[in-house]
Protein backbone atom coordinates (compact mmCIF):
# COMPACT_ATOMS: atom_id res chain seq x y z
CA UNK A 1 0.00 0.00 0.00
CA UNK A 2 1.48 3.60 -0.81
CA UNK A 3 0.17 6.91 -0.14
CA UNK A 4 -0.90 8.96 -3.40
CA UNK A 5 -2.57 12.02 -2.68
CA UNK A 6 -2.99 14.19 0.43
CA UNK A 7 -5.99 17.07 0.14
CA UNK A 8 -6.37 19.84 2.27
CA UNK A 9 -9.52 21.31 3.24
CA UNK A 10 -10.85 24.53 4.94
CA UNK A 11 -14.16 24.36 6.89
CA UNK A 12 -16.11 26.80 8.45
CA UNK A 13 -14.01 28.24 11.72
CA UNK A 14 -14.22 26.34 14.48
CA UNK A 15 -12.10 27.93 16.99
CA UNK A 16 -12.39 31.93 16.71
CA UNK A 17 -10.39 32.39 20.09
CA UNK A 18 -7.94 30.52 19.60
CA UNK A 19 -4.69 31.03 16.89
CA UNK A 20 -5.21 27.52 15.81
CA UNK A 21 -6.01 25.93 12.65
CA UNK A 22 -9.16 23.63 12.36
CA UNK A 23 -7.75 22.07 8.69
CA UNK A 24 -9.44 18.92 7.13
CA UNK A 25 -6.49 16.69 5.48
CA UNK A 26 -7.39 13.74 3.80
CA UNK A 27 -4.83 11.28 3.33
CA UNK A 28 -5.55 8.64 0.12
CA UNK A 29 -4.08 5.61 -0.58
CA UNK A 30 -3.83 3.38 -3.76
CA UNK A 31 -5.83 0.75 -2.40
CA UNK A 32 -8.50 3.39 -1.76
CA UNK A 33 -8.69 3.68 1.14
CA UNK A 34 -8.82 7.23 2.63
CA UNK A 35 -7.61 8.40 6.29
CA UNK A 36 -9.15 11.81 7.98
CA UNK A 37 -6.77 14.43 10.14
CA UNK A 38 -7.49 17.72 11.31
CA UNK A 39 -5.04 20.94 11.87
CA UNK A 40 -2.19 22.87 10.55
CA UNK A 41 -1.32 25.37 8.47
CA UNK A 42 -1.46 24.98 4.47
CA UNK A 43 2.36 25.88 4.21
CA UNK A 44 3.51 23.33 6.76
CA UNK A 45 1.29 20.74 5.62
CA UNK A 46 2.20 21.02 2.05
CA UNK A 47 5.77 20.70 3.64
CA UNK A 48 5.28 17.13 5.87
CA UNK A 49 2.49 15.97 3.20
CA UNK A 50 4.97 15.94 0.42
CA UNK A 51 7.27 13.94 2.23
CA UNK A 52 4.59 11.25 3.07
CA UNK A 53 3.56 10.21 -1.13
CA UNK A 54 4.78 7.36 -2.19
CA UNK A 55 5.88 5.89 1.38
CA UNK A 56 3.70 3.05 3.11
CA UNK A 57 0.92 4.53 5.52
CA UNK A 58 1.16 1.75 8.06
CA UNK A 59 4.54 3.02 9.08
CA UNK A 60 3.16 5.50 11.26
CA UNK A 61 6.77 5.84 13.88
CA UNK A 62 8.84 5.87 10.71
CA UNK A 63 7.33 8.39 9.07
CA UNK A 64 6.43 10.75 12.10
CA UNK A 65 10.22 10.39 12.39
CA UNK A 66 10.86 11.57 8.86
CA UNK A 67 8.55 14.49 9.03
CA UNK A 68 9.86 15.77 12.27
CA UNK A 69 13.66 15.51 11.46
CA UNK A 70 13.43 15.42 8.15
CA UNK A 71 13.86 19.70 7.56
CA UNK A 72 16.83 21.72 8.54
CA UNK A 73 15.66 23.04 11.34
CA UNK A 74 14.43 21.31 14.46
CA UNK A 75 10.67 21.00 14.39
CA UNK A 76 8.20 24.11 16.17
CA UNK A 77 4.96 24.33 17.13
CA UNK A 78 3.43 24.83 14.17
CA UNK A 79 5.10 22.22 12.31
CA UNK A 80 3.88 20.16 14.76
CA UNK A 81 0.58 21.05 14.28
CA UNK A 82 0.65 19.73 10.52
CA UNK A 83 2.43 16.80 11.24
CA UNK A 84 -0.21 16.01 13.98
CA UNK A 85 -2.69 16.30 11.64
CA UNK A 86 -1.24 14.10 9.27
CA UNK A 87 -0.67 11.40 12.14
CA UNK A 88 -4.11 11.22 13.00
CA UNK A 89 -4.85 10.53 9.28
CA UNK A 90 -2.12 7.73 9.27
CA UNK A 91 -3.98 6.14 12.45
CA UNK A 92 -7.17 6.78 11.15
CA UNK A 93 -6.37 5.01 7.62
CA UNK A 94 -4.24 2.63 10.23
CA UNK A 95 -7.33 1.25 11.82
CA UNK A 96 -9.34 1.26 8.28
CA UNK A 97 -6.52 -1.12 7.13
CA UNK A 98 -7.03 -3.59 10.29
CA UNK A 99 -11.42 -3.27 11.11
CA UNK A 100 -10.22 -1.69 14.40
CA UNK A 101 -10.73 1.27 15.90
CA UNK A 102 -7.86 3.38 17.00
CA UNK A 103 -7.94 2.17 20.53
CA UNK A 104 -7.52 -1.23 20.22
CA UNK A 105 -4.45 -0.81 17.71
CA UNK A 106 -2.68 1.13 20.89
CA UNK A 107 -3.46 -2.25 23.35
CA UNK A 108 -6.70 -2.29 24.44
CA UNK A 109 -9.61 -0.12 26.14
CA UNK A 110 -8.05 0.49 30.29
CA UNK A 111 -11.58 2.32 31.31
CA UNK A 112 -14.99 2.31 29.96
CA UNK A 113 -15.65 5.48 29.32
CA UNK A 114 -13.50 9.36 29.59
CA UNK A 115 -14.54 11.42 32.48
CA UNK A 116 -15.19 15.12 31.04
CA UNK A 117 -15.27 18.49 32.94
CA UNK A 118 -16.98 21.85 31.44
CA UNK A 119 -15.77 24.91 30.63
CA UNK A 120 -18.02 27.75 29.96
CA UNK A 121 -20.71 25.77 30.65
CA UNK A 122 -24.47 27.43 29.97
CA UNK A 123 -24.99 30.06 33.05
CA UNK A 124 -28.04 29.33 34.97
CA UNK A 125 -27.72 32.91 36.50
CA UNK A 126 -25.25 32.50 39.66
CA UNK A 127 -21.82 30.18 40.13
CA UNK A 128 -23.97 28.33 42.69
CA UNK A 129 -26.79 27.18 40.01
CA UNK A 130 -24.16 26.93 36.75
CA UNK A 131 -22.12 24.47 38.93
CA UNK A 132 -25.11 22.03 39.90
CA UNK A 133 -26.39 22.21 36.55
CA UNK A 134 -22.72 21.51 35.18
CA UNK A 135 -22.73 18.17 37.54
CA UNK A 136 -26.10 17.31 37.32
CA UNK A 137 -25.51 16.77 33.49
CA UNK A 138 -22.73 14.12 34.26
CA UNK A 139 -20.11 16.05 33.98
CA UNK A 140 -17.06 15.25 36.60
CA UNK A 141 -15.90 18.93 37.68
CA UNK A 142 -17.04 22.60 36.61
CA UNK A 143 -14.69 24.64 35.81
CA UNK A 144 -14.77 28.68 36.30
CA UNK A 145 -11.51 31.45 36.31
CA UNK A 146 -10.11 34.31 38.06
CA UNK A 147 -12.34 37.54 37.20
CA UNK A 148 -13.09 38.38 34.00
CA UNK A 149 -12.82 42.21 33.46
CA UNK A 150 -15.56 44.49 31.13
CA UNK A 151 -12.96 47.28 30.20
CA UNK A 152 -10.09 45.66 29.65
CA UNK A 153 -8.12 46.09 32.77
CA UNK A 154 -7.16 43.04 34.80
CA UNK A 155 -5.92 43.99 38.35
CA UNK A 156 -4.56 40.58 39.46
CA UNK A 157 -4.81 41.94 43.37
CA UNK A 158 -8.48 43.05 42.86
CA UNK A 159 -9.12 40.28 41.67
CA UNK A 160 -8.46 37.78 44.75
CA UNK A 161 -11.37 38.32 46.85
CA UNK A 162 -13.79 38.80 44.31
CA UNK A 163 -12.76 35.34 42.81
CA UNK A 164 -12.20 33.68 46.07
CA UNK A 165 -15.82 34.77 47.09
CA UNK A 166 -16.93 33.26 43.77
CA UNK A 167 -14.66 29.61 44.42
CA UNK A 168 -16.18 29.64 47.61
CA UNK A 169 -20.05 30.26 46.53
CA UNK A 170 -18.94 26.88 43.62
CA UNK A 171 -17.60 24.34 46.66
CA UNK A 172 -21.11 25.32 48.46
CA UNK A 173 -23.21 24.77 45.88
CA UNK A 174 -22.09 21.56 45.36
CA UNK A 175 -20.60 20.32 48.56
CA UNK A 176 -17.56 18.20 49.65
CA UNK A 177 -17.77 15.27 47.98
CA UNK A 178 -17.95 16.94 44.02
CA UNK A 179 -15.54 18.63 42.53
CA UNK A 180 -14.26 21.90 40.60
CA UNK A 181 -11.45 23.42 39.43
CA UNK A 182 -10.26 27.47 38.27
CA UNK A 183 -7.96 28.21 35.04
CA UNK A 184 -5.60 31.47 36.13
CA UNK A 185 -5.44 31.68 32.15
CA UNK A 186 -1.41 32.43 32.67
CA UNK A 187 -2.98 35.87 34.00
CA UNK A 188 -1.16 35.98 37.35
CA UNK A 189 2.77 36.95 38.01
CA UNK A 190 4.13 34.65 40.39
CA UNK A 191 3.22 36.40 43.43
CA UNK A 192 -0.08 36.65 42.78
CA UNK A 193 -0.41 32.85 41.76
CA UNK A 194 1.09 31.69 44.95
CA UNK A 195 -1.34 33.78 47.39
CA UNK A 196 -4.16 32.98 45.16
CA UNK A 197 -3.18 29.32 45.41
CA UNK A 198 -3.07 29.64 49.12
CA UNK A 199 -6.29 31.25 49.11
CA UNK A 200 -8.06 28.64 47.22
CA UNK A 201 -6.25 25.76 48.96
CA UNK A 202 -9.33 24.85 51.53
CA UNK A 203 -11.89 24.91 48.86
CA UNK A 204 -10.18 21.76 47.65
CA UNK A 205 -10.03 22.19 43.51
CA UNK A 206 -9.06 19.06 41.20
CA UNK A 207 -6.30 21.57 39.77
CA UNK A 208 -5.67 25.02 39.15
CA UNK A 209 -5.39 25.36 35.53
CA UNK A 210 -2.55 27.73 33.57
CA UNK A 211 -1.24 29.67 36.93
CA UNK A 212 1.71 31.19 35.24
CA UNK A 213 2.66 32.14 31.55
CA UNK A 214 4.04 29.59 29.32
CA UNK A 215 7.25 30.66 28.06
CA UNK A 216 9.06 29.63 30.44
CA UNK A 217 8.02 26.70 32.13
CA UNK A 218 10.92 26.62 34.83
CA UNK A 219 9.12 29.69 36.67
CA UNK A 220 7.05 26.49 37.98
CA UNK A 221 9.85 25.81 39.83
CA UNK A 222 9.27 28.48 42.24
CA UNK A 223 5.42 28.09 42.64
CA UNK A 224 5.93 24.25 43.52
CA UNK A 225 7.03 25.17 46.99
CA UNK A 226 4.43 27.12 47.84
CA UNK A 227 0.84 25.65 46.25
CA UNK A 228 -0.09 22.80 47.92
CA UNK A 229 -2.64 22.46 45.33
CA UNK A 230 -2.94 20.44 42.09
CA UNK A 231 -1.76 21.90 39.03
CA UNK A 232 -2.22 21.38 35.24
CA UNK A 233 -0.06 23.01 32.74
CA UNK A 234 0.44 22.10 29.02
CA UNK A 235 -2.25 23.61 26.35
CA UNK A 236 -0.29 25.70 25.22
CA UNK A 237 2.86 23.44 24.52
CA UNK A 238 3.83 20.67 21.99
CA UNK A 239 5.64 17.35 21.73
CA UNK A 240 7.27 15.22 24.93
CA UNK A 241 10.14 18.02 24.75
CA UNK A 242 8.26 20.45 25.75
CA UNK A 243 6.96 19.27 28.57
CA UNK A 244 9.31 15.96 30.15
CA UNK A 245 10.90 18.90 32.79
CA UNK A 246 7.83 19.68 34.00
CA UNK A 247 6.90 15.91 34.71
CA UNK A 248 9.77 14.43 35.54
CA UNK A 249 10.54 17.11 38.14
CA UNK A 250 7.22 17.10 39.51
CA UNK A 251 6.36 20.21 39.24
CA UNK A 252 3.34 19.27 37.56
CA UNK A 253 0.15 17.04 38.65
CA UNK A 254 -1.95 16.52 35.08
CA UNK A 255 -0.12 17.31 31.64
CA UNK A 256 -2.64 19.35 29.58
CA UNK A 257 -1.10 18.58 26.05
CA UNK A 258 -3.62 17.68 22.96
CA UNK A 259 -3.87 16.87 19.79
CA UNK A 260 -3.13 17.79 17.37
CA UNK A 261 -0.65 20.11 18.95
CA UNK A 262 1.66 17.07 20.31
CA UNK A 263 2.50 16.39 16.55
CA UNK A 264 -0.63 13.92 16.45
CA UNK A 265 -1.11 10.23 18.52
CA UNK A 266 2.11 8.89 17.91
CA UNK A 267 3.74 11.66 20.36
CA UNK A 268 0.93 11.95 22.54
CA UNK A 269 1.22 8.42 23.81
CA UNK A 270 4.54 8.70 24.58
CA UNK A 271 3.92 11.37 26.65
CA UNK A 272 1.28 9.57 28.19
CA UNK A 273 3.95 6.76 29.04
CA UNK A 274 6.01 9.43 30.51
CA UNK A 275 3.31 10.92 32.70
CA UNK A 276 2.37 7.56 33.88
CA UNK A 277 6.18 6.70 35.20
CA UNK A 278 5.79 9.85 37.01
CA UNK A 279 2.42 10.06 38.13
CA UNK A 280 0.93 12.34 36.27
CA UNK A 281 -2.28 12.72 34.70
CA UNK A 282 -3.68 13.73 31.34
CA UNK A 283 -6.29 16.65 31.35
CA UNK A 284 -6.42 17.55 27.16
CA UNK A 285 -6.94 20.95 26.08
CA UNK A 286 -10.34 20.91 23.44
CA UNK A 287 -9.28 21.59 20.09
CA UNK A 288 -11.37 20.13 17.37
CA UNK A 289 -13.94 17.47 16.60
CA UNK A 290 -11.72 15.05 14.98
CA UNK A 291 -8.86 15.55 17.75
CA UNK A 292 -11.61 15.14 19.99
CA UNK A 293 -12.28 11.71 18.74
CA UNK A 294 -8.66 10.99 18.70
CA UNK A 295 -8.48 12.26 22.16
CA UNK A 296 -10.93 9.72 22.91
CA UNK A 297 -9.19 6.72 21.36
CA UNK A 298 -5.45 7.53 23.33
CA UNK A 299 -6.69 8.29 26.71
CA UNK A 300 -9.70 5.18 26.88
CA UNK A 301 -6.07 2.92 26.27
CA UNK A 302 -4.02 4.97 28.58
CA UNK A 303 -3.53 3.63 31.81
CA UNK A 304 -3.01 7.29 33.80
CA UNK A 305 -5.52 9.45 35.53
CA UNK A 306 -7.58 10.92 32.65
CA UNK A 307 -9.84 14.03 32.59
CA UNK A 308 -11.39 15.37 28.99
CA UNK A 309 -12.51 19.16 28.49
CA UNK A 310 -15.51 20.04 26.90
CA UNK A 311 -16.49 23.67 25.90
CA UNK A 312 -19.49 24.12 27.05
CA UNK A 313 -22.07 22.01 27.67
CA UNK A 314 -21.43 19.14 24.82
CA UNK A 315 -19.04 18.72 21.86
CA UNK A 316 -20.02 21.21 18.46
CA UNK A 317 -20.73 18.29 15.71
CA UNK A 318 -19.63 20.70 12.78
CA UNK A 319 -21.23 20.53 9.17
CA UNK A 320 -18.19 19.07 7.72
CA UNK A 321 -18.21 15.76 9.92
CA UNK A 322 -21.39 13.33 9.04
CA UNK A 323 -20.42 11.56 12.21
CA UNK A 324 -18.29 12.24 14.95
CA UNK A 325 -18.04 11.10 18.83
CA UNK A 326 -20.26 9.56 20.88
CA UNK A 327 -20.98 11.99 24.06
CA UNK A 328 -23.46 11.84 26.58
CA UNK A 329 -23.95 12.16 30.28
CA UNK A 330 -21.08 14.27 30.25
CA UNK A 331 -18.89 11.79 29.47
CA UNK A 332 -17.11 10.47 26.27
CA UNK A 333 -17.67 6.72 24.95
CA UNK A 334 -15.60 5.01 23.04
CA UNK A 335 -16.89 3.74 19.41
CA UNK A 336 -15.89 0.48 17.76
CA UNK A 337 -15.94 2.05 14.59
CA UNK A 338 -12.45 1.39 12.52
CA UNK A 339 -9.89 4.07 12.55
CA UNK A 340 -10.82 7.30 14.45
CA UNK A 341 -14.75 6.40 14.01
CA UNK A 342 -15.58 10.14 12.12
CA UNK A 343 -16.74 10.94 8.76
CA UNK A 344 -16.12 13.71 6.65
CA UNK A 345 -18.19 15.42 4.04
CA UNK A 346 -15.67 17.34 1.63
CA UNK A 347 -18.61 19.33 -0.05
CA UNK A 348 -18.85 21.06 3.27
CA UNK A 349 -15.48 22.32 3.20
CA UNK A 350 -13.26 24.23 1.18
CA UNK A 351 -10.66 22.52 -1.35
CA UNK A 352 -7.39 24.64 -0.59
CA UNK A 353 -4.24 22.05 -1.86
CA UNK A 354 -3.53 18.91 -3.32
CA UNK A 355 -0.32 16.95 -2.83
CA UNK A 356 0.82 14.54 -5.00
CA UNK A 357 4.10 14.72 -5.79
CA UNK A 358 6.75 13.48 -3.41
CA UNK A 359 9.04 16.11 -2.38
CA UNK A 360 12.42 16.32 0.00
CA UNK A 361 13.46 18.72 1.58
CA UNK A 362 17.03 17.54 2.69
CA UNK A 363 19.04 14.33 2.10
CA UNK A 364 17.26 11.32 3.92
CA UNK A 365 19.54 9.00 5.74
CA UNK A 366 19.58 6.17 7.53
CA UNK A 367 21.68 4.12 9.89
CA UNK A 368 23.22 0.24 8.45
CA UNK A 369 19.73 -0.69 9.88
CA UNK A 370 17.50 0.95 7.47
CA UNK A 371 16.19 3.35 10.38
CA UNK A 372 15.45 7.17 10.46
CA UNK A 373 18.86 9.07 11.51
CA UNK A 374 19.66 12.81 10.99
CA UNK A 375 20.83 14.89 7.96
Amino acid sequence: MKITRIRIYRPQRLNPHFNQSDMMVTLETDTGLTGIGEGGARDTLEQCGAMLIGEDPERIQHLWQMMYRGFFYPAGREKLHALGALDLALWDLKGKIHHAPVYQLLGGLTRDYVECYATGYPWQGSQAETARACLKAGFRAYRTAVGDISDGVFNARGQGEGTLAACREIREAIGPEQDWSIDFHTRLDLADAIRMCGLLEPLNPIYIEDPLRSENPGALAALRPHARVPIAVGEQFGDRWDIHALIEQHLIDYARVTLPNTGGITEMVKIAALCETHYVGLIPHFTGPVALAALVHVLASQPVPALMEIAGDRPKQPAHLTRGVNFHDGKLWPEARPGLGVEFDPSAAELVAEISERSAPVPMYRRPDGSYTNW
